[in-house]
């Protein structure tokens, strides 16, 4: 089965630059999607697979920080590759605290934009695995019952069965019953990866 290239969508109100930057993606072996406007962009379907965005910062209207603010309230996660004529400090800062993987100036070199979109394919692909790890666990948690999700999260504050049975006002049988279930439908193999686990999805305890 053939692997499926990582997509990368550029989006520049420039069509020289448009151009230029998808020969120069699709030469490295890339599918390149471009767009002329950021509502050129977003009225596409979003993409399921490895992909990037090359963003340029200054655009009429809507501009490329706007964009990416827009995707991450959207819940549109991506990593984002900014390039741009117009280099000033304060944009630099917003880009970046915001989560861009690099900021290049245009004429943009080759090298460092091919070296950026590889860096933001990984960091693409690694915070899909981390979504779907964070998505499997939330399943499990979804077959624990009320009172075993409680248990689960109190075990994960390093309660002991003692003090969880007081707090609960069960005896610590019932506590051991219901952490042991715990653990199988979990699938922890010790308490150190159960509260790994109760890290990963933020479990609270139900009040």
């Amino acid at each position: 089965m053939t692997a499926v290239a990582p997509m990368i969508f550029v989006v520049d109100d420039d069509l020289a630059v448009r151009k230029s930057l998808t020969r120069l993606l699709a030469s490295a072996g890339y599918a390149v999607t471009a767009s002329a406007a950021p509502r050129e962009f977003l009225a596409c379907e979003p993409y399921t697979d490895p992909c990037c965005l090359v963003l340029d910062v200054r655009m009429p209207g809507v501009t490329g920080l706007d964009l990416q603010e827009t995707l991450a309230a959207a819940g549109r996660r991506m990593s984002v590759v900014f390039v741009t004529g117009h280099v000033d400090v304060p944009m630099s800062v917003k880009a970046m605290k915001n989560g861009a993987v690099d900021l290049l100036t245009k004429p943009v070199d080759e090298n460092d934009l091919l070296a950026a979109v590889q860096r933001a394919i990984g960091k693409d692909v690694q915070s899909r695995d981390e979504a779907a790890r964070v998505a499997e666990i939330q399943e499990r948690v979804k077959t624990l019952t009320p009172r075993e999700t409680e248990v689960f999260a109190l075990v994960a504050t390093g309660m002991l069965n003692k003090q969880i049975a007081a707090d609960l006002r069960v005896c610590e049988k019932t506590v051991k019953v219901h952490r042991a279930r715990v653990m199988e439908k979990m699938r922890a193999g010790s308490v150190a990866e159960l509260v790994r686990l109760a890290d990963q999805v933020g479990v609270i305890v139900p009040r």
